[in-house]
């Protein structure tokens, strides 16, 4: 057991100690080892569609998807997904085909140019898309075997005093902070020079993460740098290091310009003699005058916003030394697993313990309200923003607020402002010397201030949905309870996209549901700093879900895996009932996600997956969805096998193969040797078997034939 404080039993001559009594620094939080599932959801894929919603199907191109329809062919019944394309066009796609098709999405939600069904127009776009990408993976490739060779320093293993610095955070590591840490020591311990991406929302632990780093390094008698775009950014940074590294014999210097000349000059010719161990800088750390005596690791913060010039000068810094980059654009499930073995990657996706979903008000303007949420949360010695995205007028908004809430220290921040005063007037609200900040949209990527929980936004109908999300998440970063009040003006009737719009926000308050609405632009912006303009181009014209399974399929390709992108659909013609009945599940989002799971069955495994998903949710399958299951494994299996088409003739199964079947003659043996007279194989242009069935269980006797055809 645990106690959380000592006891003495005089009478018995024993005294209990607590380690707190020793030790002062206590872990805030839970420990995860006790079944607790951690809160934030990992980030999958964006498949909730909803009528109205474009798609993209592989072979056909961009479309408006109308709904589910019930049609009956040939007496079977089955639900088809309704998609209508240029002119009068309209596709009925069979729900086991479901995995060709993907919600489109693109940044700012822009609204995609609909193909025509037929015609070369979409053929083209996917072929240039795919032969950029193939570069693209090729260059990551080469780059990845470059760095396998360049030598870099192995650091040790870790030390008595890594352990106490690490048993010194007074927090909780999450399962992924504990992960990535591994992963990046691993690295550092390799004679190999290190250059990892740690992906992670902002507030997610990415810091420490990187401070253990550091620790490694700087105990090891090597220096350690940590570059960053702003002043305040590395303001931020070096008093959450110095902090950090106070209790070691470790100097922690920084170099930017709330040093003076002097300082800074002192600071330069202490780098080169090797007495500063660790230095946080903005881009003055890239000058010519500024040499390490041993740089040993370079961590760059949102390397993304550093211009082309300082690349070049970072570039010159990181040779043979071992780089971490952060950044805080979340990465999604599809594209770190496309790029797994290509670019070393950490990814930390789960929130912090204590942490709550923001608390979100959609709601018309009133002073009264505006009133209220500031006294609140300056009752409890918070501090808040509001936001008004317009220059013009935002000191007459803080006047306004200062007669509001005369006992309110308010500060106006915004972008016309020159760098030196709006850096000030953001170090004054960091230390909490303003506590209300009226401020445009410039503080919606930025610093970390936790004692900032209630954020107002008035004519929040004005803004884009990725920055109510960003701007949002400006609070929430402690574990107290915030709050966000979307405003828009008095008897304003709200145009259908705002409302949309501010409806959305509020919907997606839980953790890991930000990414269903970051997913219209911050992630593709993010994949698109990864991976460079032009691919944000492509991933524009082919939606981002199909870019991301293109980019699997070039990776696949260059590991010597036999890909085939431009599978035909393979069409099972099997007359059984197949379907997710209303009875079973009622509501359509949620249906078209079942059918997306089922579509992509394509395994034993999985197909014993999504029954287990679907019994546990929604109780016991019906015969139709559960023939739907297997008609998706069965197409899944044909198309892995050259396989264009299963149709029935009477008590037959014929399996018609495309020209360039790969099946070889041993599959024809064992489908011989198994079937005998019941088994007839046509070879030549256009390969075929027939196969005639024992009993009349079409699924399952398909399925038999497709098994011993698959045995290597």
């Amino acid at each position: 057991g645990s106690i959380t404080g000592g006891m003495e039993f005089p009478d018995e001559k024993i005294c209990y100690i607590w380690d707190g009594d020793i030790f002062t620094n206590q872990k805030q939080g839970k420990s995860r080892n006790k079944g607790n599932k951690p809160k934030g959801k990992a980030i999958q894929s964006f498949s909730d569609m909803h009528k109205g919603d474009f798609v993209v199907h592989e072979n056909h191109g961009i479309g408006k998807f109308l709904g589910i329809e019930q049609l009956t062919v040939q007496k079977v019944k089955k639900d088809y997904l309704k998609i209508k394309y240029a002119g009068e066009d309209m596709l009925y796609v069979p729900v086991e085909q479901m995995d060709l098709i993907q919600k489109y999405v693109s940044a700012d939600g822009a609204t995609p140019k609909i193909n025509k069904l037929s015609g070369s127009e979409w053929k083209k776009t996917k072929a240039k898309a795919k032969a950029a990408i193939a570069n693209m993976a090729k260059e990551l490739l080469e780059l990845s075997a470059a760095r396998q060779i360049e030598q870099g320093y192995a650091f040790s293993q870790d030390t008595v005093w890594q352990k106490e610095f690490e048993d010194s955070f007074p927090y909780q590591e999450t399962t992924d902070q504990l992960r990535s840490i591994k992963e990046i020591k691993a690295d550092m311990e390799r004679p190999l020079a290190m250059d990892r991406l740690l992906c992670g929302d902002v507030g997610y632990g990415k810091t420490e993460v990187a401070a253990r780093a550091l620790f490694k390094c700087v105990a090891e008698g090597k220096q350690a740098a940590v570059l960053v775009p702003t002043t305040i950014l590395a303001n931020q940074h070096y008093m959450t290091l110095k902090d950090r590294f106070e209790k070691f014999p470790f100097k922690v210097e920084m170099l930017c310009r709330f040093r003076s000349e002097r300082q800074q000059d002192e600071i330069v010719s202490q780098l080169e003699k090797g007495s500063v161990d660790l230095v946080i800088g903005t881009h003055r750390m890239l000058s010519k005058d500024v040499h390490f005596k041993d740089l040993g690791l370079l961590v760059i913060d949102e390397e993304q916003r550093f211009g082309v010039q300082h690349k070049e000068a970072i570039k010159q810094l990181r040779k043979n030394v071992d780089v971490l980059t952060m950044s805080a654009t979340p990465i999604p499930r599809t594209l770190h697993m496309s790029l797994v073995g290509i670019k070393d990657m950490s990814l930390i996706e789960e929130p912090p313990e204590e942490r709550y979903p923001v608390q979100t008000y959609v709601l018309e303007q009133e002073d009264e309200l505006v009133r209220t949420a500031i006294e609140r949360e300056l009752a409890r010695d918070g501090q808040v923003y509001v936001i008004f995205n317009r220059v013009l007028g935002i000191n007459k908004i803080a006047a306004h607020i200062n007669r509001l809430v005369p006992e309110a220290r308010v500060e106006v921040a915004h972008g016309q402002m020159n760098e030196h005063e709006l850096e000030d007037i953001m170090i004054r609200f960091i230390n909490n010397e303003s506590n209300v900040l009226v401020a445009t949209t410039i503080v919606e990527s930025g610093i970390d201030i936790p004692n900032a929980n209630t954020i107002i936004m008035l004519d929040a109908d004005r803004l884009g949905l990725s920055q109510l999300y960003q701007l949002r998440g400006r609070v929430g970063r402690s574990t107290r309870l915030s709050y966000a009040y979307l405003m828009f003006q008095k008897d304003k009737i709200l145009s259908e996209v705002a409302e949309k719009r501010l409806r959305a926000i509020k919907e997606f308050t839980e953790f890991g549901a930000g990414f269903k609405v970051a997913m219209r632009d911050l992630e593709i912006r993010g994949a698109g700093n990864l991976l460079g303009m032009e691919q944000h181009g492509h991933m524009m014209m082919i939606g981002y879900e199909l870019y991301c399974k293109l980019v699997d399929d070039a990776v696949r390709a260059l590991g010597g895996e036999i890909v085939n992108p431009d599978r035909e659909e393979a069409s099972i013609e099997i007359q059984v009932t197949a379907y997710i009945p209303d009875r079973y599940i009622a509501d359509e989002v949620l249906k078209l996600q079942m059918y997306k799971k089922i579509a992509s069955v394509d395994s034993k495994e999985s197909e014993e997956e999504i029954i287990d998903e679907l019994i546990d949710r929604f109780g016991e399958i019906p015969k139709e969805t559960m023939n739907l299951i297997r008609v998706s494994r069965i197409r899944s299996m044909a198309e892995k096998l050259c396989i264009i088409r299963i149709h029935e003739d009477g008590n037959k199964i014929i399996f018609d193969f495309a020209p360039e079947n790969p099946l070889k003659a041993e599959a024809f043996g064992r489908l011989s040797e198994k079937f005998g007279m019941r088994i007839f194989i046509h070879g030549g242009v256009k390969p075929m078997i027939r196969y005639t069935m024992e009993k009349n269980n079409k699924l399952e006797e398909t399925l038999k034939v497709l098994e011993i055809m698959k045995e290597k």
